[in-house]
């Protein structure tokens, strides 16, 4: 089989198209050289290796022979991972929403030499159908225009190019004020769906800082509205298809309205964002419903995503044999088969049917309370869920032995830090060490193999670490690092966030708009120096950022973080107020900032009953850390956050807001009392 430039890539997804007769390349300077000197255009294909649209138009066109002859002859062809270089991804993303209004995956662009877009779309049939254009027709037309017409496309160029730079607009400063907090969850709200939980219609993604944003604000402004709301988010998600009721984990997103029939790949960042919404519902109700689906959900990643070196896989396909949700989706004969006289029990408590809920096929559901199916077997409920741990046991370990989807293999520093987050917090809510041992180790790996010259390197896969560190990178890595230093204070962690936060402003900072570029000062250059304001499927590097530099602040008091950190919520803040549903982790630190974060100090932790009521207490504004030994205490007694407090021998705890703090307390009601 014929082979092109993409063989020598380490990425999953370019690696899928290495064999395809289009001769394709990364995107580096060789192949852009090459655009230039030849004076072709670029095609610049970008997707993903669990993008169910990219398989269908690489199969429908780029396996084309016919298509790739003429792709080889007329253009420049270059595909990009948009995982590994979010960068290029967002400038074209952007001319694409702008172009059609619209964006996604694939994103097809046509390029001049010097990378300037001039005809852009997602996903093409390859021929002209469903009131689209083919890709061969769209090929043939624009390589005649190269030829024929420079003028006409060099103007589409410009005008795309002129727009671009006009989206880095300077946004008005806001006063940081509680009003703010309080026209945002009113719009938010006005976007939720009352019947099944979560925001819109179809389809329908989980948005996990819009819930945890809504959870912070019922508990600022006392309207159990908001929790409601977000806790039948949570239940609806939980029981429906979009998570895997045997296996554990969340798919991307339903396709429908009520999470019945996912899009059935799974993204790691999908399941570290949302395991800290159950974790707060916990929190928030006690009701061990969520903390069993953020048990499964951490399970699951253990079990699955977990490389042995410490770090986490990317993402499952949607595909397995070729077909989507094969791997997950069960017919009632196949169930009866396997659990033979606990059969009935479970296809009545997961909705299984003669004739299957989707395709003819049953995605694994529950609409029923477990008392409704206790009732109906006349056996105790306890009973039931014995039944159910069993049969899906014996489900999943059939359902193992299928052909599996394909794995993205690759370990991305951002998402593993989303995912270190995910787990400091878990160990917080149920004291599983290998939670807390997992966060641990990754944060080894990712110090291990993905640092260079005191950088941080985006990427790493069959030992080969590189791209330099984005701003989501940095970001999200430092705000891990502080969520396990708030468990496991070792100064190490403390010291590589300062450093890690220093690094951000020195060479990621835009004084001029008071925000963070995507990319560092030394990256490579590209037609804009792009920016990511808003929280959609993972929050912004700048979101992040104003945590991340609030919480050093009130570690280290330097001022610089603060200042940071009020520029660009300020310049955040109106816009996300009148539109929330793009800036869920923002107001979340919004609303830290506002109500002034609280700094608990505890200071020996042998007495279980305050450590148990503290972690299990819902505090979303707190810097909580928690010192188990004397040595800890002095190591850190150099920041000004521990500075005059010394070891006790007993459960001590300092409660500290806007520059006044308690004297050491030491019992239950004292401590509530102050919190």
């Amino acid at each position: 089989m014929a082979e092109n430039n993409l063989i020598h890539e380490s990425s999953p997804y370019l690696l899928q198209h290495a064999h395809n007769p289009v001769n394709w390349y990364g995107w580096n300077d060789d192949s852009l050289k090459k655009a230039k000197d030849e004076n072709k255009p670029i095609f610049l294909s970008i997707g993903y290796s669990s993008c169910h649209w990219c398989h269908v138009m690489a199969h429908e066109s780029f396996e084309n022979e016919d298509v790739a002859e003429f792709m080889n002859e007329n253009f420049i062809n270059i595909k990009v991972d948009r995982e590994e270089r979010p960068d290029i991804d967002d400038i074209y993303q952007k001319v694409c929403q702008m172009a059609t209004g619209q964006g996604g995956w694939p994103l097809s662009l046509f390029l001049t030499p010097d990378q300037k877009p001039f005809y852009v779309g997602t996903y093409f049939p390859v021929l002209d159908s469903y009131g689209r254009p083919g890709f061969g027709s769209i090929c043939r037309q624009l390589s005649q225009a190269w030829k024929e017409k420079p003028k006409d496309i060099e103007a589409s160029a410009e005008k795309f190019t002129s727009a671009l730079h006009k989206t880095e607009k300077v946004q008005t400063p806001s006063k940081l004020e509680r009003v703010i907090l309080d026209e945002a969850a009113m719009n938010l709200f006005q976007l939720g769906d009352a019947s099944y939980g979560g925001f819109g219609s179809a389809p329908k993604f989980p948005n996990a800082a819009n819930v945890s944003f809504l959870f912070r604000y019922a508990k600022l402004s006392g309207l159990g509205k908001f929790n409601e709301f977000a806790l039948k988010t949570l239940k609806k998600m939980a029981n429906g298809g979009i998570f895997d009721q045997i296996g554990g984990g969340f798919s991307r997103y339903s396709t429908d309205a009520k999470w019945l029939v996912p899009h059935f790949e799974k993204m790691l960042y999908d399941n570290a964002l949302i395991p800290v919404n159950y974790a707060e519902a916990y929190q928030i109700t006690r009701d061990p419903f969520y903390l069993d689906v953020l048990k499964k959900t951490l399970d699951f990643v253990l079990r699955e995503m977990a490389s042995p070196e410490g770090g986490f896989y990317s993402a499952y396909d949607a595909d397995s044999e070729g077909v989507e949700g094969k791997y997950y989706v069960w017919k009632k004969s196949e169930i009866k088969e396997i659990l033979g006289s606990d059969a009935d029990l479970f296809c009545l408590y997961y909705d299984v049917t003669d004739g299957g809920n989707w395709e003819g096929n049953n995605i694994l559901c529950n609409n029923l309370n477990m008392s409704t199916v206790a009732f109906n077997f006349g056996i105790p409920e306890s009973e039931v869920a014995k039944v159910l741990k069993s049969c899906s046991e014996k489900l999943l370990k059939v359902r193992s032995s299928r052909i599996p989807p394909g794995l993205d293999d690759k370990v991305l520093v951002s998402w593993n830090s989303l995912m270190i987050t995910a787990f400091a917090k878990g160990y917080r809510v149920t004291g599983d060490m290998r939670y807390l041992d997992a966060a641990k180790d990754c944060i080894s790996f990712i110090e291990r193999n993905l640092f260079a010259n005191e950088k941080l390197l985006r990427t790493y896969k069959n030992g080969v670490a590189k791209i330099d560190g984005y701003l989501e990178d940095y970001s999200y890595f430092t705000n891990a690092l502080l969520d396990v230093f708030e468990i496991e204070p070792d100064q190490k962690y403390l010291a590589l966030s300062i450093k890690l936060g220093h690094h951000l402003v020195d060479h990621f900072w835009d004084p001029e708009n008071n925000s963070f570029f995507m990319t560092s000062d030394d990256h490579e250059k590209l037609i804009i120096r792009p920016k990511s304001n808003y929280d959609l499927s993972l929050p912004s590097g700048n979101s992040v950022s104003a945590f991340v530099m609030l919480r050093l602040y009130h570690l280290s008091q330097e001022q610089a973080f603060l200042e940071i950190s009020t520029k660009i919520m300020e310049s955040q803040a109106q816009t996300a107020a009148e539109n929330p549903f793009g800036f869920g982790y923002l107001l979340n630190t919004v609303s830290m900032y506002v109500q002034k974060p609280q700094e608990i100090t505890v200071i020996n932790t042998e007495n279980s009953e305050i450590m148990q009521s503290l972690l299990l207490d819902y505090l979303p504004n707190s810097i909580m850390i928690t010192i188990k030994d004397p040595s800890q205490l002095e190591s850190l007694s150099k920041y000004p956050f521990f500075a005059g407090k010394s070891f006790e021998d007993k459960t001590s705890v300092f409660v500290c807001r806007d520059f006044a703090c308690s004297l050491p307390l030491h019992t239950l009601d004292e401590i509530k009392s102050n919190l």
